[in-house]
């Protein structure tokens, strides 16, 4: 910390507390930066404390958990790890660090309402009444996956009932092995979602808007070269079917409007993700499809010196959580270095 007109000035303020957030708030707290943290609300809309694998259940692909964790698990071990090493939060009830407090991922956290990123310091304003200036920030405030909206699909999504928007993330689980799945949607992503689907499914339906794939043309015939693949063509998805576990859906076609049903064990959504970024107001910028731009694709610099960018805002390609604590890490050894750079940390 230093003081400006006798105002506290944060050497860093990471907003987010995803894989990303969370892995940058622990390098910057063994740098003895002192990092404070805006993880989002429990209830919050779009950014949650822990970020999307708060509405996971099982991990099995992040290494050091061989027999697999549950998402929200492995987010308090992370939230934990962070906190023990100095790291703060900021609730609504201010500032807070690990002693003498209990917190989990459901604590009342803040979130951030707006920044202003026009000068140094930056000041981070929370939607609770906190407001911080900060010499540097890390944005690592994630995406959301675009679902359909409908009642029962988030639903059966949070309690792991088999609807999913990462096929990489779950399609290997058990639960999905020689069993009949769907994707929704028609792009590059879908494709790719689909194929990898067909290694552990028996068949693998592609329900697709239109009358042919948005995705490029060697991605198209991919899909209607698999063997395990059918294209549901100008065909929508109504309605998803299931109590504790997902069991079929109904489909509308796009044409005609006449409805059927389809049995299905998995539905996975590959409609694009949107990265949460409404908050900054358009001060950083993006690429064609929104996610924050780096200035180094090796380095986690965004457009405004003194800011970085970690995890999925950053990442329209893997959107992993072992990439995202990656760039986590990136980030806050960055900032590290920037800040030392400016006579600072």
């Amino acid at each position: 910390m230093s003081e400006e007109n006798n105002e506290i000035v944060e050497k860093v303020v990471i907003i987010g507390s995803g894989p990303a957030g969370w892995t940058a708030a622990i390098y910057a707290a063994r740098a003895n930066l002192n990092p404070v943290v805006f993880p989002g609300r429990a209830a919050g809309k779009d950014l949650l404390p822990g970020g999307q694998l708060m509405l996971t259940t099982d991990v099995e692909n992040f290494p050091g958990f061989p027999k697999g964790v549950m998402g929200p698990e492995m987010m308090q071990q992370f939230f934990d790890q962070a906190m023990r090493f100095g790291t703060r939060v900021v609730t609504d009830k201010g500032i807070k660090d690990e002693s003498g407090i209990e917190m989990g991922l459901y604590t009342p956290f803040q979130n951030v309402a707006e920044v202003d990123l026009s000068k140094r310091p930056f000041v981070v304003k929370g939607d609770g009444g906190v407001t911080i200036k900060a010499e540097a920030v890390i944005i690592a405030t994630g995406a959301k996956a675009n679902w359909l909206g409908l009642d029962n699909e988030l639903r059966l999504a949070q309690t792991g009932g088999g609807v999913s928007a990462c096929a990489v993330c779950d399609g290997a689980l058990p639960m999905f092995r020689d069993k009949e799945l769907a994707v929704v949607g028609g792009g590059d992503s879908a494709v790719e979602e689909a194929s990898y689907l067909t290694k552990f499914a028996s068949k693998v339906y592609m329900v697709v808007r239109r009358d042919e794939l948005r995705a490029s043309k060697i991605m198209a015939d991919r899909a209607k070269n698999n063997p395990k693949i059918e294209i549901l063509w100008n065909t929508r998805v109504v309605d998803v079917h299931g109590d504790e576990k997902i069991t079929g859906v109904k489909l509308e076609s796009t044409k005609t409007g006449e409805q059927r049903e389809l049995d299905l064990t998995g539905l996975f959504m590959a409609i694009g993700h949107t990265p949460i970024t409404d908050f900054l107001d358009g001060q950083l910028e993006t690429d064609e499809t929104g996610f924050l731009k780096l200035t180094d694709p090796y380095r986690s610099y965004t457009s405004i010196e003194g800011v970085f960018a970690a995890g999925d805002v950053a990442d329209h390609v893997y959107k992993q959580a072992i990439t995202a604590a990656g760039m986590g890490c990136k980030a806050a050894i960055d900032a590290e270095r920037w800040l030392a750079e400016q006579g600072i940390a």
